[in-house]
């Protein structure tokens, strides 16, 4: 195509202007329209200039730029169609040093916000992973930037926060002193302005370690570098410093700082802090100055007025629909509880001390809560003062105080009837507590407190149905009742519905994790359920959270031995007889234990326990002897038969008992023994034929005369009866109508044979004595601890 492409005309000496102004007839525009060349290329789909055709001539304006060189084989192309896509931007060069520094600078950065953001979700130990790692790239990143820049234009702001983080996420994690010293690095250093308030950090730090002194100090150090224009920052260090003061006991610095407080900018934790300070000090007249400036603070929270509807203009009410539970309501609602916790308990804390009597105290207290803003709480402060009335016990104050309730809004009436109602129920006055209950209920119909006082009444009048219904109620109006779903559990128990009380009661461990009556409650269940298993794993977790309960132990013991583990069962009841040395159940027990084990000296000191905890039940020292007697120690046995028959002489089984001993040792007593134990067996046979006689109907006055008369020596003749009636059994245990029941699993068979076998065969002396033995059926008496 080079033949047809026709160049301007060169000059000999190449000058760029050269026929600048030459005319050529070709660039006529008005004959463009009769060029068939240029017609046909404007055509092409990209400007191309068709094979055959006369090209077009090219300019000689080379001022633009162009040379002659480019110009020669070029196409006419004025919209740039043949050049394709415009090229890419261009590409940054990630190698270069200051790209490599941005892009660290960038890292640095997002570690330090997911550090803070691990921290917020509590993940602390990430937190600090991610702290150090920004701490090791940024000093990464100053060496790189001091090699490439001046150290003017070192990011210290990205360093700071780098360093400031860090040092928090050291002190989240109570690595004190490892974030004392990144806060010492950053006040150190002077090209950071404002480091000096991070002394309050550091101040912080040392007031969690207790060390008071430091903490002042620094406290002081950074007060002195805060500009006053700062107040709210000043009052808060200030603030700090009281509360070390406090911690110190230095009350009277205190008190400057929480006055200075109170007159500058007064708040509520302040002006709490200032009572405690001048109770600390008992100064009665500043405690109440001091509470009437608590009161007098301003709460800075909007009237409950913006949140009733003024019309029925639909608009509005979806407002105040939409306000009535924001976060700015839940903050308001939050600040005035905190402000009436502060005041109850300031006015609890001096009332007994600013007055003569802490009655006294509390009148003053409601008078200048009434005229404040914080009227509500006056009769909280009179319940309060009841409620004090029965701590120390003075029930009749309490009740009067509660009574002048009677009259008053149905809130504060319903809740003073709910403590008249429990008070007359703990005095077991159960019409009083009904009619309180009801009174309470009827004033507030949603107190759950009132509902499940009204369902005891009704437990305690035996009507299990009607007071699970109240409680119930209780549980629909506050599901967080845990008394009403206890109580529910009792009346399914009682009820014999024992799986809806086992329900009951596992929810409510859910709620109590740790509450000892609830997994007792839950063991006692699966116990009534006959799954022992079960009931020991719960009073496992029982004696985990209370190990000193004599009863659980003791009851884990009875479930060990009702499955026959009696090594287990020992265990337990020992350790409760540890705990609790006087429960006769355990101790019978116990000196069964031994003598089943063919311990029998071992069994003597539980025993001895028995009969020192019931000194008029003859069968303990009966057993104490029997032990001594089967150890072979029979000087011991004879010694407490003797002691035995001094203290009880109509006890027939110890004479029967001493008539033996007597025999086999070849004491001389034996006769004098013998012949009161007939006696008394003559005297239980007249007793028995008139008892007899007086069931008969033949028994007349006088033989109710003789019965009285008689009663003198009723206590040992009992024992007497008693002791035989267990020696059939070989007892040395209490038996059903005892004051302490025995239970059944501990029986022993009517067929017990002496663990320890027959006694050797003793020397046959005295013999003419052994004819005596004859009349007390001496085949009958066996090795047994209360022979017959």
């Amino acid at each position: 195509m080079m033949q047809n492409v026709h160049l301007a005309p060169e000059t000999d000496e190449d000058d760029l202007y050269s026929g600048y102004n030459d005319y050529n007839p070709t660039y006529d525009t008005e004959e463009l329209e009769n060029d068939t060349a240029f017609q046909q290329a404007v055509r092409t789909s990209h400007g191309r200039r068709p094979p055959d055709g006369v090209t077009r001539p090219m300019t000689a304006v080379r001022a633009a730029g162009f040379t002659k060189a480019a110009l020669r084989g070029s196409a006419f192309d004025p919209l740039g169609q043949s050049r394709g896509p415009a090229p890419p931007l261009e590409a940054k060069n990630e190698d270069s040093p200051e790209e490599k520094i941005r892009q660290l600078e960038k890292k640095v950065n997002e570690l330090v916000e997911e550090s803070c953001i691990a921290n917020s979700c509590g993940d602390l130990k990430l937190a600090l992973e991610k702290a150090k790692d920004a701490g090791r790239k940024e000093r990464i990143l100053v060496r790189q930037r001091e090699q490439v820049t001046t150290p003017e234009n070192i990011n210290l702001d990205l360093t700071y926060s780098v360093l400031l983080n860090l040092a928090s996420q050291y002190s989240a994690n109570e690595m004190y002193a490892e974030a004392l010293n990144t806060f010492q690095v950053i006040v150190k250093n002077k090209m950071f302005s404002n480091a000096g308030r991070l002394k309050v950090n550091m101040g912080n730090i040392y007031l969690k370690q207790r060390n008071y002194s430091k903490a002042i100090k620094f406290y002081r150090m950074a007060l002195d570098q805060i500009p006053s224009v700062h107040k709210e920052m000043r009052i808060k260090i200030m603030q700090n410093i009281g509360v070390t003061f406090i911690k110190t006991g230095q009350y009277s610095d205190a008190i400057n700082s929480f006055e200075h407080i109170m007159s500058m900018a007064p708040n509520l934790k302040a002006g709490f802090n200032l009572i405690l300070s001048y109770f600390a000090v008992g100064d009665r007249d500043k405690m109440k100055k001091a509470f009437q400036k608590l009161i007098a603070v301003p709460l800075e929270i909007d009237e409950d007025d913006k949140y009733i509807s003024p019309s029925d203009d639909p608009h509005t009410n979806l407002v105040i629909e939409a306000i009535k539970n924001d976060h700015l309501r839940q903050m308001e609602r939050e600040r005035k509880a905190m402000a009436e916790k502060y005041i109850m308990t300031a006015a609890k804390l001096i009332a007994p001390v600013i007055e003569t009597s802490f009655a006294v105290g509390y009148d003053w207290c409601v008078e200048v809560v009434k005229a404040s803003q914080y009227v509500e709480l006056a009769n909280d402060l009179e319940i309060n003062k009841a409620i004090t009335y029965l701590r120390q016990k003075d029930f009749n104050q309490a009740v009067e105080t509660l009574k002048m309730f009677e009259k008053k809004d149905s809130r504060v009436k319903s809740a003073a009837a709910t403590n008249l109602s429990f008070l007359y129920f703990l005095e077991n006055e159960f019409a009083q507590a009904s009619s309180y209950a009801d009174l309470a209920v009827n004033s507030d119909r949603y107190n759950p407190s009132a509902l499940t006082n009204k369902g005891n009444t009704v437990f305690a009048n035996g009507d299990y149905e009607k007071a699970a219904e109240f409680y119930k109620e209780a549980l629909r109006n506050d599901s967080s009742c845990t008394e009403a779903l206890y109580n529910i559990g009792l009346t399914y128990k009682r009820l014999n519905r024992l799986d809806e009380a086992l329900d009951c009661f596992l929810k409510l461990h859910a709620i109590l994790r740790n509450s000892a009556q609830v997994l007792y409650q839950i063991a006692n269940v699966y116990e009534l359920m006959e799954d022992p298993n079960q009931a020991i794993e719960w009073l496992m977790q029982l004696i985990s959270v209370v190990p000193t309960d004599s009863r659980a132990l003791s009851k884990l013991g009875e479930l060990y031995d009702s499955e026959g583990d009696k090594s287990q069962a020992f265990q337990y009841y020992y350790e409760s007889y540890r705990y609790f040395p006087s429960n006769i159940e355990v101790i019978e027990w116990l000196g069964a234990y031994y003598i089943d084990t063919q311990f029998c000296e071992k069994a003597i000191q539980y025993f001895e326990r028995a009969s020192l905890i019931q000194p008029t039940q003859v069968k303990w020292q009966l057993m104490v002897a029997s032990c001594f007697r089967r150890s072979g120690n029979y000087q011991k046995a004879l010694d407490t038969y003797k002691d035995i028959h001094r203290k009880f002489p109509e006890n027939v089984e110890c004479l029967r008992f001493l008539v033996r001993l007597c025999t086999d040792i070849g004491l001389k007593e034996v006769q004098e023994y013998a012949t009161k134990l007939k006696r008394l067996e003559k005297m239980k046979e007249i007793r028995e034929q008139r008892i007899k006689s007086g069931r008969d109907g033949s028994g007349g006055p006088r033989s109710r005369r003789e019965g009285s008369a008689s009663s003198d020596s009723g206590q040992n003749c009992s024992a007497s009866s008693k002791g035989e009636r267990l020696s059939a059994k070989l007892r040395a245990l209490p038996g059903t109508n005892e004051p302490y029941e025995s239970s059944s699993n501990k029986e022993i068979d009517a067929s017990y044979v002496d663990p320890l076998g027959p006694q050797i065969e003793r020397p046959k002396t005295a013999a003419k004595k052994r004819i005596d033995e004859d009349d007390f059926a001496d085949e009958e008496l066996g090795d047994d601890l209360l022979p017959e």
